[in-house]
């Protein structure tokens, strides 16, 4: 009995060792590629639906399901596929609840909609290696992809299968995916010959991106438990800007922030270490010290009082209060940079183990809306030594590209009214221009917005009713019932055509703050598609002409200084009768007509196409002022021109 016992125990310790020195090819299990792949020379893809089961609540009209399926990419070209993305089209307003092997590539945090079609990229295997290289190793030649998640109203025996799958990699095309059965859908994509590039084979990463926002994240140093990486928020739009940043990322391997310089977390948290993983295997660790141990943390700017702290300051381009200006307006601070020491759990306890966080989101107040890509692995980052010393090379480099976007149903949150010298009545902001939270209020939220007087412009919309009805009353204008809802924008801007003549004309512009933040170095900009060669100059901001993506179309202006900050709204002289009075700034533009012949401002051509405030597109009026009134000009107008100097003189 003992020798049987020792031999069999034997055979099992010998095992062991047989399974430790397997290749990871042959110890993982790899499922074999579709037939169809024998054929493709490119990257092939599949999609395959697995299972589905009827979810509650029951719902005839939107009934849930629930659903399985596997995306398949397999590397059968002869070039390394490096930081793989791919296209499903789903359509059937999914609700992804998980995915192995990849995270979405527009940044989102897992469950979301991606009802209107989703990009994913490769985590934690980015890259997808040759056959060539491998030996026809599966398992670095192929990823596939779980995934989990709810669909609406495709039931058996339907299958819920995306509109189009396709390669998102620049250089490839691919087909219409074809099915194969009823479960699965296919497609072999292919590079494509006019597809132009710099790179070479032989690099080892990727080129750096360009886009509209751009963050590195270098590892400076690395330790078998630990890691300090350094961050930089570049904006490269030269309209974009950045106040008050908050910038969020997802922790994919239990991660954990253990000190900051230059920024710090918006909350400061180590419950989730102390009753987690972390706190079992770092047993001596202090936790008191700290800093955050969220999943998913969200970072802010320090403000510069900050920035000669020995603790948490002492790093350039930190600690602004979270401003990122464009490049236009000042190259040095268009960029904002903070470190962390971050600690590693197992097993990725060696030096050479370094992963960068997943689904990046930034975003300011009243600022463009920012989508950000997964982060990609570039050649090591140079850091210049101010002593003239050879330049310090970081361990590893990713860099996510950040661009410019508009959610679906998202409100601006600035707008814009017309008017002009040749008519009385000011065309306001839209009705909800920049939503309509509060629906239950008698207005109408799809009633077109009334016709104002002028001084109107001065006074809160909810001041403005008995106005803008004894003004209807005076110029026998409809007023609808019930009235239409304001514009609920904190910023509104008014662009009034002010003079017109033969060799010139003129128009001026006045910024309104209608919320309490102030607007320290703020900046605003106009497109004018046939004006803006002929722009001459500004009196009261500092305005040039810009060219954007290979067209002058844009005028910039910025206040000059004195006149580079827009205070809050404030209470009236009186407060108990008088309403509050918005932070304004204003001035006058002049035009040549030399450079633009044939320009016509009294038929549209001199009102803006475009306008932005700090970065953020304002909503326009639907409607120019139509030329139909005194051509000699308005005194209500000339009384706003006098009123808003006035303000201005007061609050000064």
């Amino acid at each position: 009995m003992g020798l049987k016992y020792y031999n069999l125990l034997l055979i099992f310790k010998l095992s062991l060792v047989f399974l430790s020195v397997l290749p990871l090819s042959l110890s993982q299990t790899v499922e074999a590629p579709s037939p169809a792949a024998n054929s493709c020379n490119g990257v092939f893809l599949s999609y395959a639906y697995s299972s589905g089961t009827k979810l509650k609540p029951t719902d005839p009209t939107h009934q849930p399901y629930r659903f399985e399926s596997v995306l398949t990419v397999l590397n059968n070209g002869d070039e390394e596929l490096k930081s793989w993305r791919v296209f499903v089209g789903f359509k059937n307003d999914e609700l992804l609840v998980s995915a192995s092997n990849a995270v979405l590539a527009d940044g989102k945090s897992l469950p979301a909609n991606v009802g209107n079609g989703t990009f994913f990229a490769g985590y934690p295997m980015s890259d997808l290696k040759t056959a060539i290289e491998t030996a026809g190793d599966l398992s670095l030649m192929q990823v596939q992809v779980k995934l989990v998640g709810t669909q609406f109203g495709v039931a058996a025996p339907d299958v819920p299968l995306p509109e189009n799958i396709e390669l998102a990699n620049d250089g490839f095309v691919c087909p219409t995916a074809s099915l194969q059965g009823k479960n699965e859908m296919q497609v072999c994509c292919t590079k494509d010959p006019k597809f132009k590039t710099n790179d070479t084979v032989d690099e080892e990463f990727l080129p750096r991106q360009s886009g509209d926002l751009t963050i590195m994240y270098d590892v400076t140093r690395t330790y078998d438990s630990n890691y300090w990486a350094q961050v930089t928020i570049s904006n490269d739009n030269p309209l974009g800007r950045l106040d008050n940043w908050k910038l969020s990322f997802d922790w994919m391997r239990d991660e954990f922030i253990y000190t900051m310089k230059g920024a710090y977390p918006y909350v400061v948290d180590s419950s989730d270490c102390i009753f987690g993983p972390q706190g079992t295997y770092y047993r001596d660790l202090d936790f008191g010290n700290v800093l955050n141990c969220n999943r998913r943390p969200t970072i802010i700017d320090l403000p510069p009082t900050k920035a000669n702290d020995t603790t948490v300051g002492l790093i350039p381009k930190c600690c602004r209060n979270g401003t990122i200006l464009p490049p236009t307006m000042d190259p040095s601070k268009s960029s904002s940079v903070f470190q962390m020491q971050i600690f590693k759990m197992p097993p990725d306890l060696n030096r050479s183990e370094l992963s960068p966080p997943q689904n990046w989101k930034i975003n300011g107040t009243l600022n463009p809306d920012y989508k950000c890509g997964p982060p990609v692995r570039v050649s090591p980052s140079q850091f210049p030594d101010p002593s003239g010393l050879p330049s310090t090379t970081a361990v590893a480099s990713w860099q996510v590209v950040c661009n410019i976007t508009q959610p679906k149903g998202a409100s601006p949150k600035c707008c814009v009214s017309f008017s002009s010298y040749y008519n009385d009545s000011v065309v306001p902001c839209r009705t909800c221009a920049c939503g309509c939270s509060n629906t239950a209020r008698t207005c109408s939220t799809t009633a077109p917005a009334i016709l104002l007087p002028p001084e109107a412009l001065l006074v809160p919309f909810e001041n403005r009713t008995a106005m803008a009805k004894a003004w209807a009353d005076l110029k026998h204008l409809t007023v609808p019932n019930p009235i239409p809802c304001g514009d609920n924008c904190g910023v509104s801007i008014n662009w009034h055509v002010y003079t017109d003549y033969s060799r010139g004309w003129s128009a001026r512009i006045t910024i309104f703050n209608w919320d309490e933040t102030a607007f320290p170095d703020w900046f605003a900009a106009v497109q004018m598609d046939k004006a803006t060669p002929g722009f001459q100059k500004m009196y009261s901001f500092n305005g040039s002409a810009l060219e954007l993506n290979g067209v002058n179309n844009t005028i910039f202006m910025q206040g000059l200084p004195g006149l580079n900050y827009i205070v809050g709204e404030t209470d009236g002289a009186n407060p108990q009768k008088d309403p509050r009075v918005p932070g304004k700034q204003q001035t006058v533009i002049s035009f040549t007509k030399k450079s633009t012949p044939g320009i016509n401002v009294a038929a549209g051509d001199g009102f803006p196409s475009k306008v932005f405030f700090n970065g953020e597109e304002c909503a326009l009026p639907s409607v120019l002022p139509t030329n139909n009134s005194n051509r000699k000009g308005s005194t209500t107008v000339l009384s706003l021109f006098i009123a808003v100097l006035v303000f201005m003189l007061v609050q000064q």
